[in-house]
């Protein structure tokens, strides 16, 4: 249903009260001084009522809309009064139509926002809970169980602990991933930029997930031969995380005796793109935008058997960005997936 306005007739009446007072008082005048009024006089008594209107209706409108659009003006919080109080606001309704339009367009694009954001915290709270509560349940459940009589059997006694203690490792680097991505974000984890070799930390992370990759008879290879260093610009050892991230994710979601393949390229004059490929079970289209997404997990049942915080990806993405580059990905479901980051040259 529309807005009913009011009508008011006191801007009318007042400045109709005043053109016709002056109008009557002047027609007094003239017919006193001039008993025969001529052609003359009419022309007289014409400019005078269009000088006298004109002088009246400016300024009644002036002051009339001023006022209005001068509250309007404050309300929204739009001009300061110093600034809009030498202003003409008679021909000024257009700028203040485009600047009331401009203020309601950022007020909804802030309530959007807002809204997007509460919902990401919720999402994000349910997500935490539910990542802390799995290993707290299971490390209760081997603790309670030892407790309530099976420390007697050694057996199970071992076995129990050894599960609890898995647990309890899983809510440690939880732990560490929440507290590394707080400082991320908050620009709290300095990146030390240094030259270093990008063959030889691919290599390293190699070495250090050799065995992880054997127990599915997974192949960790480069797509060919370096026979030079590649000398990068950045923080080894962050960068070395992120390998580590994406060449494990590789591993989880590889298929058996699959491989993971990484490529160190040129990408611009001043920047190397480094590849890292897999054969393994890929994305779906509709994932593929939230992957970067604190929690988020593509294959929810399959991803907590692998273990993990849920937020390695989201860890990478801030990174590379500390380092002011870019991630991309690219995955074919069924097929496997490309995960690459650009990093700068070394000048040296």
């Amino acid at each position: 249903m529309g807005i009913q306005f009011k009508k008011t007739y006191r801007f009318a009446v007042k400045s109709s009260f005043y053109i016709t007072l002056f109008s009557t008082g002047l027609l007094f005048v003239l017919t006193y001084f001039f008993a025969h009024i001529t052609p003359i006089v009419y022309l007289y008594f014409a400019v005078c009522m269009a000088a006298f209107s004109f002088f009246v209706i400016q300024y009644r409108v002036e002051h009339f809309i001023y006022r209005r659009v001068k509250k309007i003006y404050d309300d929204v919080s739009l001009l300061e009064s110093t600034s809009f109080s030498n202003q003409s606001v008679t021909t000024d309704m257009e700028t203040l139509t485009r600047e009331v339009k401009k203020f309601a367009t950022d007020k909804k694009l802030e309530i959007e926002t807002l809204k997007v954001r509460e919902e990401y915290r919720r999402e994000f709270l349910g997500n935490v809970s539910h990542e802390l509560k799995t290993p707290l349940f299971t490390v209760q459940g081997y603790l309670s169980t030892l407790i309530d009589g099976g420390m007697k059997d050694k057996t199970i006694r071992k076995k129990y602990l050894e599960r609890a203690e898995k647990g309890v490792e899983r809510l440690i680097y939880i732990v560490q991933d929440l507290d590394m991505m707080a400082k991320l974000e908050n620009g709290e984890l300095n990146t030390e930029f240094a030259k270093f070799d990008m063959v030889e930390t691919v290599q390293n992370v190699f070495d250090m997930l050799e065995m992880e990759a054997s127990k599915k008879d997974i192949m960790l290879l480069f797509d060919r031969k370096y026979n030079k260093p590649v000398y990068v610009f950045g923080d080894q050892e962050k960068i070395e995380q992120v390998l580590m991230n994406l060449i494990m994710n590789s591993i989880k979601y590889g298929k058996e005796k699959g491989s993971t393949e990484v490529a160190i390229e040129d990408f611009v004059s001043n920047k190397v793109i480094v590849r890292v490929t897999d054969n393994g079970e890929g994305i779906e289209k509709q994932n593929i935008p939230r992957l970067f997404e604190r929690f988020f997990r593509v294959d929810k049942s399959g991803s907590r058997k692998e273990g993990g915080s849920g937020l390695g990806l989201s860890i990478v993405k801030h990174i590379i960005e500390a380092h002011n580059e870019k991630i991309y990905v690219e995955s074919e479901f069924g097929k496997g997936s490309e995960f690459s980051f650009t990093l700068g040259k070394f000048k040296g």
